[in-house]
C-alpha cells in the first residue's frame, strides 16, 4: 500500500500592518501558503497562545515574525526549537525570548503548555526578520521589505521539504 498522506504544515504570521516592520510575519506567511496550497495559513496572530487548537496534530509549524535583536534590519535568522525536549539555545539560553516576548506568553512556554495536554506539533520552526519600525504607522522599511523574498523562499522550501517527507 502507498502512502499518500500530506504532512500537515502550519504557518503562523505574527503581527501587525499597523505597526510597521511588525507586519512582516504576516505577510510573509501570506504570500508562501499562497505558493504552496498544501499549507495552513494562521495569521495575523498577536499572541502565542492563538497557535493552540491551530497546530494539534501539525508535522511542522512555521513561526514568521519581525524581530528585534540588534542584527542587521533586514537580516533573516531560522531557528528551529527541540519539540521533543523543548528546550531551543538560541531562544533559552540567549536571549531569554522563549520565556517571555512582546506577546502574552513567549512561544516556548505555550509549546510546554501544548506538550502537557498532547497538542504540541511535532516540529516547530522559527523565521525572524529583524526590524527596524514598530510604531504606529504602515507599510515596512526598505530592508525589511528587501528581506521578504528571501523570506517567502525560506518558508516555502521547509513546505516542500516536510511534503517530501511525509
Amino acid at each position: 500500500m502507498i502512502d499518500t498522506r500530506t504532512a500537515k504544515v502550519v504557518v503562523a504570521g505574527f503581527g501587525s500592518e499597523y505597526r510597521h516592520d511588525d507586519g512582516v510575519g504576516t505577510l510573509v506567511a501570506e504570500r508562501a501558503v499562497a505558493q504552496v496550497s498544501t499549507s495552513h495559513f494562521v495569521g495575523s496572530l498577536s499572541d502565542p497562545l492563538d497557535l493552540l487548537g491551530e497546530w494539534n496534530g501539525a508535522d511542522l509549524v512555521i513561526v514568521v515574525d519581525a524581530i528585534h535583536s540588534g542584527a542587521p534590519v533586514g537580516t533573516l535568522q531560522t531557528i528551529e526549537i527541540d519539540v521533543e525536549n523543548l528546550s531551543c539555545t538560541a531562544l533559552d539560553a540567549e536571549s531569554g525570548a522563549g520565556e517571555s516576548s512582546t506577546h502574552g506568553l513567549g512561544l516556548v512556554a505555550v509549546l510546554r503548555l501544548a506538550r502537557a495536554i498532547n497538542q504540541a506539533p511535532r516540529r516547530l520552526v522559527i523565521i525572524g526578520i529583524e526590524g527596524e519600525r514598530f510604531d504606529l504607522g504602515e507599510g515596512l522599511s526598505a530592508s525589511v521589505e528587501a528581506a521578504v523574498p528571501e523570506a517567502v523562499a525560506r518558508v516555502v522550501e521547509f513546505i516542500k521539504e516536510a511534503q517530501s517527507c511525509a
